[in-house]
């Protein structure tokens, strides 16, 4: 059984991820943390999450606490919480998988300084079929010319915080680097804030008189909940530290 960490565990992303972890035969949940004050600290994840059962994990205010009773750590929360979460894994050897977006240069610095001493998974998005659009828009993106227009459009629930997105950045670095640009101007980026939308990205090529447009909607919170969790397992048979992505996972890194 592999003994998986969350932290974030009150989260959208994080119930989900307990949820799949409870229904499975091979993963087990080992830990669950939330932010210190929270008043559902010491209640049990199963009862105060909405799983339906007691799971005998009672909810943390410590991230090294969770971390020392998992094989991997899987971290949804907020980018202020990162450096304490990174220096947890850190202490107890912990690999982890991040998921947590919006984080500045300095944050992505400190991932990367623990990455030179563990294994981690870092990804904006962890859909597969995310991971697929972003090799298809640097494909597309490279080979037409400059005179076809790029537009980069993504649409998630009211609550999300950061805009634009983490994967709607992401595309945009793909398609920049493919284009041997720096960077897309800010302009290039559209997001809708509504509702209960799960996650849509589209990425549209237009010239005179044609346009591309690579399409992901996810319906379902399930879809990246189900991707930590492979990126997790995979995670486990990684000898060398380093930073990975979903790439790296599903075996797509120099593929192509």
């Amino acid at each position: 059984m592999t003994r998986i960490g969350i932290l974030g565990a009150n989260g959208r992303m994080g119930r989900s991820l307990i949820r799949l972890i409870a229904a499975s035969d091979d993963l087990v949940l080992s830990g669950a943390g939330v932010r210190a004050g929270n008043a559902l600290v010491g209640q049990d994840a199963g009862e105060a999450l909405g799983i339906g059962h007691p799971l005998g994990v009672p909810l943390q205010d410590s991230a090294q606490a969770v971390a020392e009773h998992s094989d991997v750590l899987i971290d949804f929360t907020l980018p202020a919480a990162l450096q304490e979460n990174l220096l947890a894994a850190e202490r107890t050897a912990t690999p982890m998988v991040i998921g947590t977006t919006g984080l500045d240069e300095e944050a992505l610095a400190a991932l990367d300084a623990t990455a030179m001493g563990l294994p981690i998974v870092f990804a904006a998005n962890y859909s597969s079929g995310v991971t697929l659009l972003l090799r298809l828009a640097a494909i597309a993106s490279g080979a037409l010319s400059a005179d076809y227009d790029i537009a980069i459009t993504e649409a998630h629930h009211r609550h999300k915080k950061d805009a634009p997105s983490g994967t709607a950045l992401r595309l945009g670095e793909v398609v920049a680097k493919a284009r041997d640009l720096e960077a897309l101007d800010a302009s290039v980026f559209q997001s809708i804030r509504a509702g209960d939308i799960v996650g849509e990205h589209t990425v549209m090529l237009a010239a005179d008189g044609e346009r591309i447009e690579l399409t992901h909607r996810a319906s379902s919170r399930d879809t990246f909940a189900r991707g930590a969790l492979r990126a997790a397992q995979w995670l486990l048979k990684q000898q060398t530290p380093g930073r990975y992505d979903m790439e790296d996972v599903l075996g797509l890194r120099g593929a192509g």
